[in-house]
């Protein structure tokens, strides 16, 4: 079963094709697109042991060049960004120490990319009234975003973003570079605690980050060029709950 998942893994042109979508999808709107490459993998069935470093590097990739495309981080937030990192990026390597079991990967993943299904169906209406909340809840929020991004392999971008606009921690423009930086430190932080523990490292993760690479070249423009996303949100969405229902089911 390993080895064909290793061979899908490197020579599967329509597995490419699908992360390549996903970064443009994901880098449009500014996110990494882990959530994504873990729905495509996940479509392909391919083990836990490979999807999880495979979309903390892809991860790592686009962020990189969203942040040197756009520079968001002129506009960062720090009073809101560091307590967020300095508690998110420990969690994130921690979580990536941790060895998980099949059964229980699956079941996780697949709740959160429900999870991030229903959020891209859901329009952000960030607030009026910009506040920063209390350091612990700053804190507490960035442990669990951290330790679920070293754990999974999703960054956390996606729940982060809506977050902090929702409540009015920071502007829409501050959110970008906010998420863009959890995004890279967190995946950065994972992937470090997945090398130290030893796990296996998957093959053909090579055509995969440049797959995502190119896909997040497209992306970064149509997001330069502010192009409508409302109906790719809406098919983005539905890959998910696809990949997430497959997850589930697959752990029975």
């Amino acid at each position: 079963m390993l080895l064909e998942s290793l061979f899908v893994f490197e020579y599967s042109y329509w597995l490419l094709a699908t992360i390549a979508l996903m970064a443009v999808l994901y880098s449009s709107v500014g996110h990494g697109g882990a959530s994504g490459y873990l729905a495509a993998m996940a479509l392909w069935g391919l083990a836990p042991q490979e999807m999880r470093p495979a979309a903390l590097v892809m991860n790592i990739v686009v962020t990189c060049w969203l942040l040197y495309r756009f520079q968001p981080y002129k506009l960062m937030p720090h009073r809101l960004f560091w307590p967020l990192v300095m508690a998110s990026t420990p969690a994130a390597f921690v979580g990536g120490l941790w060895v998980v079991d099949v059964l229980s990967y699956r079941l996780l993943v697949g709740l959160l990319l429900g999870l991030a299904a229903v959020r891209m169906l859901v329009t952000n209406k960030a607030s009026q009234q910009i506040r920063l909340p209390a350091l612990w809840l700053i804190i507490a929020v960035g442990l669990l975003l951290g330790f679920s991004a070293g754990l999974t392999g999703i960054g956390g971008g996606v729940f982060l973003s809506p977050l902090i606009l929702i409540f009015g921690w920071c502007t829409v423009r501050q959110s970008t570079a906010v998420a863009a930086g959890f995004i890279l430190l967190n995946s950065i932080a994972g992937l470090a605690g997945y090398v130290v523990s030893a796990q296996p490292w998957p093959l053909g993760s090579g055509w995969l980050m440049l797959a995502a690479f190119a896909g997040c070249l497209l992306g970064a423009e149509l997001a330069s060029h502010r192009a409508s996303s409302t109906v790719l949100r809406k098919l983005l969405a539905g890959v998910l709950i696809i990949a997430a229902a497959k997850m589930i089911f697959s752990a029975f």
